[in-house]
């Protein structure tokens, strides 16, 4: 089985497995090769050949062991009725803003609206190498609804708490029903290739813990529980979540990713059930090559062992060198357990 895999499932390896989010993007030169030529943003993510490409693109060169399908955790809101683009942020020009409006949202039955990305998946599956995992992804149902309701990334999401505070129950209806959705969209990438599936709740640390464990952490577990049957390693992606590590035990997943405030010898005793994903700096990749080696050392010497996933604690940034990934990766593919 991948050593990617087996840690998430916290069984030994030999090293800790290694993948980073965003690999696939625009630090790379021959991404930005692709793009060039591509042009939108949504027509890349559209177009299996290219998408294929430049999810392999990362794992060609650096041999990570696990490659992560090109997409946006946006994509799947296209087929319930949003109507998104990307300029190049993203913007959604039909949002939610009152109870009346989430009767234009669908749940499709079933899933569809995506077969771009099932042909993705299903080519980069056949590409891999056997021991290179292939990783499903989507956005949490809080993550999710904030770009609904705000319509675009936002500072404050002052929009989306005033629709929770002010209709709370249909907020909740909100929140069921893209749980409900993304279980159906990650059950189909599963069918076409994806062996683990990640959730990225990216604005969960926008929410005090009494307001995210029901609008975050409640809808979550409804979609983790919902593909438990699958079989397949699940992440839950905690960005800004370091408040609620008390909270993160009961979500029925095999792994938590965590961001890099968080410290990772603290959550491996508060989170003795799940393997731990993560979490160095970003901003550490833009600095001298000793001191990546020196950050990721200190980063593995206090991770859990079996249990573990070499990551960064959030998307590596575009003006990242290419030199710094890889002196990060292989630092991590150079580190051997006792």
């Amino acid at each position: 089985m991948n050593r990617f895999l087996k840690a998430c499932r916290r069984e030994a390896v030999d090293r800790p497995p290694v993948w980073v989010m965003r690999q696939a993007g625009r630090y790379l030169p021959e991404y930005r090769e692709v793009r060039r030529k591509a042009g939108d943003f949504l027509a890349m993510c559209r177009d299996p050949e290219v998408a294929a490409e430049v999810t392999l693109q990362p794992v060609r060169r650096f041999g990570l062991d696990a490659a992560i399908v090109f997409s946006d955790i946006l994509t799947p809101l296209v087929p319930m009725g949003a109507e998104l683009s990307f300029g190049p942020a993203p913007h959604i020009s039909n949002p939610v803003r009152t109870p009346d409006d989430l009767e234009r949202l669908r749940l499709p039955q079933p899933w569809s609206g995506t077969e771009f990305l099932s042909e993705t998946l299903a080519r980069v599956r056949a590409e891999l190498d056997p021991e290179t995992a292939l990783i499903g992804f989507c956005g949490a149902p809080w993550t999710l609804a904030s770009y609904l309701v705000e319509g675009a990334t936002s500072r404050s999401f002052t929009k989306v708490k005033h629709f929770a505070h002010h209709y709370p129950n249909d907020f909740d209806r909100l929140l069921e029903m893209l749980a409900d959705a993304m279980a159906a969209y990650l059950r189909t990438e599963v069918e076409h290739g994806a062996q683990a599936v990640q959730v990225f709740d990216s604005w969960v640390g926008t929410l005090g813990a009494e307001d995210a464990r029901r609008w975050a952490l409640r809808p979550a577990r409804r979609l983790l529980q919902s593909i438990a049957d699958l079989g397949v390693p699940r992440i839950y992606f905690a960005n800004g979540g370091t408040h609620l590590l008390g909270d993160l035990g009961e979500m029925p997943c095999e792994v938590i990713g965590l961001d890099w405030r968080a410290d990772l010898a603290t959550a491996a005793r508060s989170l003795p059930q799940h393997a731990i994903q993560g979490n160095l700096d970003p901003g550490v990749l833009m600095g001298p090559d000793e001191e990546i080696r020196r950050r990721t050392l200190a980063m593995l010497d206090q991770a859990p062992n079996p249990g573990y996933i070499a990551n960064l604690g959030h998307g590596i940034t575009p003006d990242v060198p290419v030199h710094a990934m890889k002196t990060f990766v292989s630092t991590v593919q150079g580190y051997r357990y006792e």
